[in-house]
């Protein structure tokens, strides 16, 4: 007998339980009207993931069981549909990572998280208790078990599901982006639960809550782990896969996306959500003539729109002709407002005021980082007028080596580009420029620079950003040492003054916005060195 499942790949938003409800309830009505008996929402479905300390809060479990079961009566006229919905739980004085199932205005059954995450961005023992139960339910004579997310990174639950009886599995799950996690998923899905002789229908979650991303890209395996569905990433999307009892019927499957679409489009994502689900009616950020400010602009736009996007150029005495022609002819292409308030004045101001302190000594980075502050406090009162948020421009390259200025060019709300090392800013580039032509060429074969002294080039003060960015990836992304380092080929003097800015600048890093995380490690939540240590690799 066939029983179709529906994916819904839903973009939920922490803490909104009503916004939530409705389109989990808006979902389950679509999947209805195509036929559908089951319909799996990702993990945390109805609170958004992850709520973090809200589930310290009791009025949170409170108020999302109320939530459900308002959900269940809701839906009730959906007749033998069963809705997997995620929800936190508290049972017997425990707080668990719950989903239960809806039918027929009824919870029919719970099923608890049994393996929690607590590394890289994960934290939940933090607040959860893990389980040791099985869930299994029939639909029209085929059993399907549940397991969340982390439970099925190891052998046991599937395992554990598979002796309960189960044919199919159903996995809400809540995986945050990175650079080939898509891949790195199926393939643990296959190792942990086709081996076990279990179809699997894997439910991600879209969008973004704050630096972490999640691309949806949802699938369905059978249980020789051939990939029978694919979901699209980075969109909403809802799918009917059938089966016939547990053999799931395969489908045309959504195109894979190279590396740099899926980064991209991960960042149209963070920007978009970030801006819209905190409310802010547009973004505004500082354009320079360079790359990483073009990059910036682009994906502002794509996820905005070009009337929710400003751009502003503050040309200093040091800024080049060709920075301020590269700028207009860029947003002549990308159609936003454009402003240009020159800095000259206001620098000779903050120097005359303090013409007596610095009497008699050279200027140096202080006169440098003024400029960048005096842009940085711009940029911020136009964002106090108009309400629209700071995108700041600064990539991971500078973010790691301290190339960047608290209260300059870090100021801001939301940094776009904090987790792209500048080799991958240009590969970007070319990969929207590849879609339409919005990136001037000239911004991106001219030599790198602040602009904030003469003839000043990145590289007078950072190795070639070849070097740089394959240190960084080896040492802060990889985990790798000195002697690693060295047998990778890197040159001792370059691996012992990027580790040291790397180490010195955790100060500036503390004070940065937060903003979206594309690699495996990225710095915020899963960076978590001291500021003040004595210790060297």
């Amino acid at each position: 007998m066939t029983v179709n499942v529906a994916i819904a790949q839903i973009n939920s938003t922490v803490g909104d339980l009503a916004g939530n409800s409705q389109r989990i309830a808006d979902f389950a009505r679509r999947a209805a009207t195509q036929g559908a008996d089951i319909v799996l929402t990702p993990e945390l479905s109805l609170v958004g993931y992850p709520p973090e300390d809200l589930l310290l809060r009791r009025s949170f479990y409170a108020k999302s069981d109320l939530a459900l079961q308002a959900l269940a009566a809701e839906m009730a006229n959906l007749t033998d549909l069963h809705v997997i919905v995620g929800h936190p739980l508290t049972r017997n004085d425990a707080n668990y990572n719950a989903a239960s199932v809806l039918c027929n205005g009824k919870i029919i059954a719970t099923y608890c998280k049994q393996a929690l995450p607590n590394y890289t961005v994960f934290d939940e023992k933090r607040y959860f208790t893990p389980a040791d139960d099985v869930c299994v339910f029939s639909v029209k004579g085929t059993r399907f078990a549940l397991n969340i997310c982390e439970d099925t990174w190891f052998p046991d639950m599937p395992a554990k599901a598979r002796a309960a009886g189960a044919d199919v599995l159903l996995v809400p799950n809540a995986s945050p982006y990175h650079m080939n996690k898509q891949h790195l998923r199926q393939e643990v899905m296959r190792e942990h639960v086709s081996r076990q002789g279990l179809a699997l229908v894997y439910a991600n979650l879209y969008g973004a809550q704050d630096e972490l991303i999640f691309d949806g890209a949802s699938f369905v395996l059978n249980a020789r782990g051939e990939m029978c569905a694919q979901l699209p990433s980075f969109e909403e999307a809802l799918t009917l896969i059938a089966f016939e009892g547990a053999e799931p019927q395969s489908q045309t499957l959504a195109p894979a996306l190279s590396v740099e679409a899926q980064v991209y489009s991960a960042l149209v994502t963070g920007v978009r959500d970030y801006v819209g689900k905190n409310g802010f009616p547009g973004a505004i950020l500082g354009l320079s003539g360079g790359v990483d400010s073009a990059l910036t602009l682009a994906i502002a736009v794509d996820a905005l729109g070009a009337d929710k996007v400003r751009a502003v150029m503050m040309p200093s005495p040091y800024t080049a002709d060709i920075s301020w022609i590269d700028s207009r002819d860029m947003v002549a292409r990308i159609g936003v407002r454009y402003d240009e308030i020159p800095i000259s004045d206001c620098f000779d101001a903050f120097r005359n005021a303090l013409a007596f302190e610095f009497d008699g000594l050279p200027e140096d980075a202080t006169e440098e980082n003024i400029q960048a502050r005096i842009r940085g406090t711009l940029l911020m009162a136009l964002s106090n007028k108009t309400g629209a948020i700071v995108l700041t421009t600064g990539n991971k390259s500078e973010m790691a080596t301290g190339y960047c200025t608290l209260y300059g060019d870090m100021a801001g709300g939301y940094a776009v580009i904090k987790d792209i090392a500048k080799t991958l800013v240009y590969r970007l580039c070319d990969y929207r420029n590849s879609i339409s032509e919005v990136i001037p060429e000239r911004i991106l074969t001219r030599a790198p620079s602040a602009e904030l002294r003469p003839n000043q080039t990145d590289q007078d003060s950072l190795p070639p950003y070849e070097v740089l960015d394959g240190i960084l990836r080896l040492f802060m992304e990889e985990g790798q040492g000195v002697a690693e380092l060295l047998a990778a080929g890197y040159r001792k003097e370059d691996i012992e003054r990027i580790t040291r800015l790397i180490r010195i600048n955790e100060y500036k890093r503390r004070q940065a916005p937060v903003g979206p995380r594309v690699t495996h490690r990225a710095f915020g939540r899963d960076w978590r060195y001291p500021i003040t240590s004595k210790f060297k690799d």
